[in-house]
């Protein structure tokens, strides 16, 4: 757990990696990043200078890397796009597609979180491991259930994680007997309740933010979709859902909504497409709804890891940005197999090759591209892209320290604390970065902060 004492300016000395465009990395490999009080990086010295001669820093606490390592920004998406209640099932979709795959594995779980203990297992779990592996901002989907959804909020707020914490909205009879909202009006009201608990806990939203969150169209009635709207619109609290994922849901909302022009349009005309929306997957979009996303300034979460997955095909990221659309990563637990956004990198980076092999190069993430939507990108997706990213004086230390293991001579064999990522001492300092982000994983994350409070650690990172 985060301790609560107040924070002291400190100085954060070691190399740090973000990035400074869509495409483009800044390797600082002798940097010092000064944080004062509230949180906020003060200063970015890029010359090793920041603490022996800047004036009032004197008595700053200090941070620095020990061995081979770098400071890099902490994963938004996280997590963009995140289900918190089926972390139970993380790698459990059998042969599924997506309609199934709910209907066997993923609404009997939710169901059953009416039962608080065993919500507050699960909950804890998931912000712990997801800490662990540098999400410091996550968006997460709960349940129907108001009480573990508020738990689900205090538990991020508790262990210092940023978090937009959803109760998921869903009173179709296509959702089962055993796990529906009993009306629209039902759907509003539980809605509420969460929005005026996070008030309560977080009352400026600096960690936590309720986000209204009807599941996918096909679990919502109209008449809820246009309340949530009207919810949305009334209180300014943001959007999630998810959009366009496999083939057969879209031919089901074709079916459900026949007087929407599309899969976009139905919640357009619901009001809920605007520039708080977070839109999950959008595999199959027309052009015209690339375009009317683009106009209403909805964001969009990339979730590779579980596209494949489910095998609801392969979506093209390069025709969204080129749109214009804002665009960041999530894992979909548990539709993804990981909780880990570096993993998703790398999922994002296979599948757009994947793309390529058919249609050219030029559908290609580079590593760079794939570790901006890891970082600012989904930063813009969550709407917090003046508060957190990168390494800029005025945001806020989001940030993981990562460290790499030196091979020495003499190490014939594995050590229990050794990570994926072995470094022989010859890489250049990109090529050190690569490994991390191609071979590395939780064990190379040896702590985490957010707003500049430590919020997760690792015996390597105490030693």
């Amino acid at each position: 757990m985060p301790s609560d004492k107040p924070l002291e300016r400190t100085i954060y000395v070691g190399p740090f990696v973000h990035s400074k465009t869509f495409d483009e990395l800044e390797l600082c490999e002798d940097g010092a990043i000064g944080v004062d009080e509230k949180g906020k990086i003060t200063f970015v010295d890029r010359h090793g200078t920041g603490v022996s001669n800047r004036p009032g820093w004197e008595s700053a606490k200090v941070v620095r890397i020990s061995g081979k390592g770098f400071f890099f920004p902490g994963f938004i998406g996280p997590d963009s796009h995140i289900h918190a209640s089926q972390y139970p099932n993380l790698g459990i979709f059998g042969k599924s597609t997506l309609l199934d795959w709910l209907q066997t594995y993923t609404f009997p779980l939710e169901g059953s979180f009416s039962d608080l203990e065993k919500a507050r297992k699960i909950y804890n779990r998931v912000v712990a491991r997801t800490l662990a592996n540098g999400t410091t901002t996550a968006a997460y989907y709960a349940t129907i259930h108001v009480p573990a959804t508020n738990l689900l909020a205090d538990i991020c707020q508790t262990r210092g994680q940023r978090a937009f914490v959803g109760r998921v909205c869903m009173n179709s009879t296509l959702s089962p007997d055993y796990y529906r909202d009993e009306s629209a009006e039902q759907a509003i009201k539980a809605s509420r309740e969460c929005i005026e608990h996070v008030k309560k806990i977080d009352p400026a939203n600096e960690l936590i933010s309720h986000i209204i969150t009807p599941r996918f169209a096909p679990s919502c009635t109209k008449e809820s979709l246009k309340m949530l709207g009207d919810l949305h619109r009334e209180t300014g609290v943001p959007c999630q859902t998810h959009i366009s994922e496999n083939k057969n849901e879209c031919e089901l909302v074709k079916e459900l909504y026949p007087e929407s022009k599309s899969y976009a349009g139905v919640y357009d005309d619901a009001g809920l497409l605007t520039d708080k929306m977070i839109l999950a997957h959008a595999v199959h979009l027309t052009q015209e709804e690339k375009e009317l996303i683009r106009d209403r300034k909805s964001k969009i979460s990339h979730c590779p890891a579980s596209n494949t997955a489910i095998t609801s095909g392969c979506c093209r990221v390069r025709e969204l940005m080129d749109t214009g659309i804002d665009v960041g990563l999530g894992t979909d637990v548990s539709g993804g197999f990981s909780p880990s956004i570096l993993e998703v990198t790398r999922q994002a980076i296979w599948v757009s090759r994947h793309i390529a092999m058919h249609e050219g190069d030029h559908v290609k993430l580079s590593t760079e591209e794939a570790l901006y939507l890891a970082t600012r990108g989904g930063a813009k997706v969550v709407g917090l892209e003046d508060k957190i990213g990168g390494f800029d004086v005025g945001k806020e230390f989001d940030a993981q320290m990562v460290r790499l293991d030196e091979v020495q001579d003499g190490d014939d064999e594995l050590d229990d604390e050794d990570g994926p990522v072995d470094i022989f001492g010859n890489e250049s300092f990109e090529n050190t970065v690569a490994k991390w982000v191609y071979n590395g994983n939780h064990q190379n994350t040896v702590a985490v902060w957010v707003k500049g409070r430590l919020v997760h650690q690792t015996k390597k990172f105490a030693a």
